[in-house]
């Protein structure tokens, strides 16, 4: 079984009634905190290493610290094949801390985007301007305008202001 497929079983073996899973949730991201704490605290804009020494240095069984790989995997500026990692598998994460911040709003992480340590990376109006571009690249704008008596997009036959325009 892959690193990855355990990742994913390990969510489902602490997972199984609603308070496991409130309670595993919690205890993940508060390990995740610290991690992104160390990595934002000291400027690490790379992560290099062994899969398992990375692990055990973020105090992380294997599973979880995939967890964070799965997370930050879309952060990265070389994307990694999250499948083919083994314990003893040379990783390097080269990190897109604009990418990172903004990926963090979408989840919404607040306890990770709202991290002092952001302060070495970003001043606070750079995080702000952060935040608009990620709001403008979420805003849907509809182009092509339906007229009232125009056919209904949804395919219905009926005129859009009988259908979908009441």
């Amino acid at each position: 079984m892959s690193l990855y497929e355990a990742w994913k079983n390990y969510i489902e073996e602490n997972c199984n009634t609603q308070e496991e899973q409130n309670a595993f949730w919690e205890k993940y991201c508060a390990e995740e905190k610290v991690l992104y704490q160390k990595i934002l605290g000291e400027k690490i804009t790379v992560v290099e290493g062994r899969f398992e020494d990375l692990a055990n240095e973020s105090k992380m069984v294997p599973p979880q610290y995939m967890g964070f790989l799965d997370g930050i995997s879309e952060s990265l500026i070389t994307p990694i094949d999250l499948e083919s990692i083994e314990l003893d598998s040379q990783i390097r994460l080269e990190i897109d801390f604009a990418k990172l911040y903004k990926n963090m709003l979408a989840v919404p992480a607040e306890w990770l985007y709202t991290l002092e340590e952001w302060n070495n990376f970003f001043t606070e109006d750079e995080r702000l301007e952060l935040e608009k571009e990620y709001k403008r690249s979420k805003t849907v704008v509809n182009e092509v305008k339906v007229g009232r008596n125009d056919p209904c997009p949804c395919g219905s036959g009926k005129k859009y202001k009988k259908c979908c325009g009441r």
